[in-house]
């Protein structure tokens, strides 16, 4: 199983996109479909609620209640992990600690600027490699 915080602006770029093909769509289908299994804690899913309702977005309510149920379900809590890492952005830092509450996680963001340089912090594209990586492994 992988786990790994979603950054929002993944969740947020999956949702809007027209391309079905795009790594962010990608990593919420590996959502939807249980090979991700999203870690959350109350901040982050508040968050995700209140940006995924900006009106620029137009995404409809309905969907983002299914999609906010689909993480709580099938994803997990977890907890902040005090880090002493520099954060050009404060609000960034949750993410990043929620991450750390689990063994082997990821955190994937279209942001990997505002994270500090570790292995567990990824973009879309180098999630859905790892993902790769393990299934073919899985089907041998």
């Amino acid at each position: 199983m992988i786990y790994a915080v979603i950054d929002t602006n993944v969740i947020v770029s999956a949702h809007i996109s027209k391309n079905l093909n795009a790594a962010t769509s990608k990593v919420w289908e590996a959502v939807l479909q249980g090979k991700l299994t999203p870690i959350y804690n109350d901040e982050i899913v508040e968050e995700y609620a209140e940006v995924l309702r900006r009106k620029k977005f137009n995404i409809p309510e309905s969907l983002i209640v299914r999609s906010i149920d689909k993480i709580l379900m099938n994803g997990v809590r977890g907890e902040r992990v005090l880090s002493n890492d520099f954060f050009p952005d404060p609000k960034d830092v949750v993410f990043y600690e929620v991450a750390l509450s689990k063994k082997d996680a990821f955190l994937v963001t279209g942001n990997i600027k505002h994270f500090p340089k570790t292995p567990i912090v990824v973009t879309p594209a180098e999630m859905l490699e790892i993902l790769n990586s393990i299934s073919s492994v899985t089907d041998k």
